[in-house]
C-alpha cells in the first residue's frame, strides 16, 4: 500500500517512515500542506496520514481541499486531544483520528482499517491457480475452496496485501497474535508450514510463501 505521510517534524517523519516501510508499505513524505495536496493528486497514494500542525496550511485546510476532489482515506494525527478539533476533522471528512503520542501498532492497524473500508486494498489476489478473496475470506486452488483457520487467515491477509515485500517476523507476530508477542518465531514457522501444505503445490519448494531467514516472510504472486 502507498502511504502519503504529512508531518513537519523531521524526527517523527523518520520514525514513522521506518515503521511504515518495515510493515511493507511504500511511503511518500511531505512536510507542508501545499506539497501534500500536490502529492495526493499526482502520486495517487492509497492512504494519507496527515498531521494537523503544518507550517503553511493547517491540516484542517489540507483535509478540506483534499475532500473537494478526492475520497482518499485520511488518518489525522494531532498532539491536541480536544474533542472539538477531533469532531471538526471528522466532519471535514477524516476517516480516523490518532492523538499523539501513539504506538506504531495502533497507527498501522488504523491505516489497514481505513484502507479496507475504502476498498483501496486489492480485494481479490490471483497467484497461479490460487484465488484469494480477502473481503469474503475465501481462498481456492484450481477452483477448490480451501478452509483456513482464523490465525492462518490473519497471516495470509497481512502477506498478500503487500505482494513481493518482506513482512518482518516481529510485525507478523504483533499484528496476528498481539503487541505482547515478538520473539515467538516458532509460531510463524508452524503456521506458515500449515499454509504451505494447503496452498502450495510443493510445500518443500514454495512458490508463493517465501521465507527470508532471520527476517520474515513475503508473498510472491
Amino acid at each position: 500500500m502507498k502511504v502519503l505521510l504529512v508531518d513537519d517534524d523531521p524526527t517523527l517523519r523518520q520514525t514513522l517512515g521506518i515503521g511504515l516501510r518495515a510493515a511493507g508499505h511504500e511511503v511518500l513524505v511531505t512536510a507542508d500542506g501545499r506539497s501534500a495536496i500536490q502529492a495526493a493528486h499526482e502520486d495517487a497514494p492509497d492512504v494519507v496520514v496527515l498531521d494537523l500542525g503544518l507550517p503553511d496550511l493547517s491540516g484542517l485546510d489540507v483535509l478540506q481541499r483534499l475532500r473537494a476532489s478526492s475520497t482518499i482515506p485520511v488518518v489525522v494525527l494531532s498532539a491536541r486531544a480536544e474533542s472539538t478539533e477531533k469532531v471538526q476533522a471528522l466532519n471535514l471528512g477524516a476517516d480516523d483520528y490518532v492523538t499523539k503520542p501513539f504506538g506504531m501498532d495502533e497507527l498501522l492497524a488504523r491505516i489497514r482499517a481505513v484502507a479496507r473500508r475504502a476498498g483501496s486494498d486489492v480485494p481479490v489476489i490471483r497467484a497461479g491457480d490460487l484465488v484469494i478473496d480477502l473481503p469474503a475470506r475465501r481462498v481456492a486452488r484450481a477452483g477448490v475452496v480451501i478452509r483456513l483457520t482464523p490465525t492462518e487467515w490473519g497471516l495470509l491477509d497481512l502477506l498478500v496485501r503487500t505482494p513481493g515485500r518482506l513482512v518482518s517476523q516481529q510485525d507478523l507476530l504483533h499484528q496476528v497474535w498481539g503487541p505482547a508477542y515478538g520473539r515467538e518465531t516458532h509460531y510463524l514457522r508452524v503456521y506458515v508450514a500449515a499454509l504451505r501444505k494447503k496452498l502450495e503445490h510443493d510445500p518443500a519448494s514454495p512458490r508463493h510463501l517465501i521465507t527470508e531467514p532471520g527476517m520474515g516472510y513475503r508473498f510472491e504472486p
